[in-house]
């Protein structure tokens, strides 16, 4: 709609401070300071700036009056709810995850709209008697029509061999990178083409290992989709996108949860897809090389068990989900 302008708000220290200016809509960056759950007495400073922070939420509400107030989540968006519900504006939710954030499970009882990404996360929250809570799952751009032997003659991957797509996100794994290394050091991964993303810190560490066609080594891939679609099996973190994104493809996938995550919500993530049968979940603590090697390995000789993870994946896919939450709310805006 052309009469509809969204204008973001982030925190200064957050990485949408790098994102947003390279983004053409309006922004505001508060300075807003995480919540630290382990480290605790780290959290005076938040406690220090949270007067300040709330201020600002309140002035640039007042200057923008948005006709709805729409948090994804991360520790910006506390203030801003807080200032929203002080002026009695319409709040919604998104939750990307299994397990809810703080965030969405205090402001869940208000809010006037909750979407899930997961349906899982909806019994682990506590909405008002207003709350329309729908499960369309998370905003991800849609595959690309481009079909597997495309992708890997597009990448220089070979054409008769299977690939692994491994990755920690775009800061990278130690753990999972120090794993893959082991595995190719021990030969756990011949016949298997891979495409390795490690992260832009450890790129330096492991670019030894980039050996076409066979291993690809990047700091991270970018585009993705074509890596998506040239491959056979995902390793990587469990994260809310990362998750949406191999359903979206419907690839098995082996998920290494971050440990040490708000609320361990990786850890639910995984437990989630590997209910559904769309994945196996590996815990840090139990990654080996052998351990990785033997998953990919069970996925890659059991055709049978690759179409049933891959179709399980697709069940959970959204492929509607950007529409459909983009419509609940511009119905509530009015």
């Amino acid at each position: 709609r052309s009469d509809v302008e969204p204008v973001l708000v982030g925190a200064r220290r957050g990485i949408e401070a790098t994102l947003l200016p390279q983004r053409s809509h309006r922004f505001y960056l508060l300075p807003a300071e995480p919540l630290y759950r382990r480290a605790w007495w780290r959290n005076v400073r938040s406690l220090v700036v949270a007067p300040w922070t709330f201020a600002a939420a309140r002035r640039l509400l007042v200057r923008e009056a948005p006709a709805v107030v729409v948090a994804t989540g991360g520790y910006a968006c506390v203030p801003v709810l807080a200032a929203a519900r002080l002026r009695h504006l319409p709040i919604v939710l998104q939750e990307a995850n299994a397990m809810p954030g703080l965030a969405t499970r205090w402001f869940a009882r208000v809010a006037r709209q909750v979407h899930l990404g997961f349906p899982e996360a909806a019994d682990r929250l506590r909405t008002g008697h207003g709350t329309v809570v729908t499960t369309f799952g998370n905003p991800v751009a849609p595959p690309p029509s481009l079909d597997a032997g495309a992708a890997r003659r597009q990448l220089g991957l070979p054409t008769d061999a299977p690939v692994v797509f491994a990755f920690g996100g775009s800061q990278g794994s130690h753990a999972l990178n120090r794993t893959i290394a082991a595995a190719l050091d021990m030969d756990l991964l011949s016949g298997v083409a891979l495409c390795w993303g490690t992260g832009a810190r450890e790129f330096e560490r492991f670019r030894t290992y980039d050996r076409p066609p066979a291993v690809l080594v990047r700091p991270f891939w970018d585009p993705i989709a074509a890596v998506y679609r040239a491959s056979d099996v995902v390793v990587a973190r469990a994260g809310a996108m990362t998750t949406s994104e191999v359903c979206a493809y419907g690839l098995p996938a082996i998920l290494i949860p971050l440990p040490g995550a708000a609320a361990d919500h990786q850890t639910r993530n995984a437990e989630a897809l590997m209910a559904a049968g769309a994945a196996r979940h590996i815990p840090e603590t139990d990654l080996t090389p052998t351990a990785l090697a033997g998953s990919v390995r069970r996925i890659l000789r059991d055709p049978d068990l690759a179409s049933r993870m891959s179709q399980a994946a697709l069940k959970r896919a959204a492929p509607g989900a950007s529409r459909r939450i983009a419509e609940a709310i511009l119905e509530l805006a009015g």
